[in-house]
């Protein structure tokens, strides 16, 4: 691929649980969860990365460590060459003006005591890339840039809606005109008509202004429409990526073609799809082998007690990259397995 604009390499972050920790003073072991687990992606500029995974795979952690606010155990991050985790001061004040994040939950990502304007005007006065006397103006441009009228502007977070709040919280971030924009669930907590529209906006606003972009979703509609590659995860680790269109046509890890097959299909109805032995494993224990064997039902025994390398799948775009000891070098799906997994838009 061309030179990553932003590059995770081995990333590990792990927390320990504060119950443990009290426990441990009384003489027992503290337990440890392991939130990121050896990690690595890359993004190219003008890219957009989709990250897929159930709740509690590492997605979200993975996006704070890159803002650097989780610092990781171990592992580098670099953005545009530049060292991201080894930053502070002057340096690490330019990355956090570079690299913006879209939560979840707008409303609480907006301070509520400030009016939209002055919330949005405020980082590009700190940053010094506007005066004060011109907030109102800027605010107002960007309010629109948004889908948002400019007499909106004095009002507060709370009078506004939820996909409302979200293009609010678009508009602040786009105030100190990042590079890389992350956005955690952005859609997630909306209806399908807002997400639509907001999914819209962003594609509209990558294209415009050439921003590279992470998208984080468990909704694999939002990826397919949105990203130019994907990176599958689960408990702490990749298992999957390559290009969107190779992931979602040719799954190469179990995991992956059960994410899709529960996808529901145009008609509403949903392809059958193998039992899953147990729930999801807990992050204080990982499992030995590979990560996914106590669910899988493709698991062999070496499953159990092997890490699968990553295995590269032949493509036409090249990069597909599968963690797994069985799928990898299988044939290909038919075209017909193919159309019912690929998610509709």
């Amino acid at each position: 691929m061309t030179q990553a604009l932003l590059a995770v390499e081995s990333l590990t972050k792990r927390f320990a649980d504060r119950a443990s920790v009290t426990g441990r003073v009384r003489g027992h072991a503290a337990a440890t969860l392991t939130a990121l687990d050896d990690v690595s992606i890359a993004v190219a500029p003008g890219e957009t990365l989709g990250i897929v995974g159930e709740s509690g795979s590492g997605k979200s952690t993975l996006a704070r460590c890159i803002m650097r606010l989780y610092e990781p155990d171990a592992g580098s991050i670099t953005f545009d060459g530049q060292d991201v985790l080894g930053a502070n001061g002057a340096q690490l004040r330019a990355l956090r003006r570079a690299i913006q994040m879209v939560y979840q939950d707008p409303y609480s990502s907006l301070n509520p005591r400030l009016r939209i304007g002055s919330a949005i005007a405020e980082p590009a006065i700190v940053h010094g890339l506007i005066e004060r006397g011109e907030g109102d103006r800027f605010a107002g441009d960007l309010l629109e840039r948004v889908g948002l009228s400019r007499e909106t502007a004095p009002r507060y977070a709370h009078e506004f809606s939820g996909g409302q709040r979200q293009r609010i919280a678009i508009a602040r971030s786009l105030a100190v005109r990042p590079r890389l924009l992350i956005a955690d669930e952005a859609v997630s907590a909306l209806d399908v008509s807002i997400q639509a529209q907001l999914l819209a906006l962003l594609e509209e606003i990558r294209r415009d202004l050439g921003l590279t972009m992470v998208f984080i979703s468990h909704q694999l509609s939002v990826i397919s429409r949105l990203a130019d590659r994907v990176a599958i995860m689960y408990l702490g680790r990749v298992v999957e990526s390559g290009s969107t269109a190779d992931v979602f046509a040719d799954p190469r890890h179990p995991y992956t073609q059960m994410l899709l097959e529960a996808h529901p299909r145009l008609d509403g109805t949903r392809v059958p799809r193998p039992r899953l032995t147990t729930d999801t494993p807990s992050p204080y224990e990982i499992p030995a082998g590979c990560r996914f064997h106590p669910r899988c039902p493709l698991a062999e025994e070496r499953c159990m007690s092997i890490d699968p390398p990553e295995v590269e799948i032949p493509s036409a775009r090249g990069g597909h990259l599968s963690a797994c000891h069985v799928l990898p070098m299988r044939e290909a799906i038919t075209e017909a397995a193919v159309r019912e997994r690929t998610p509709s838009p």
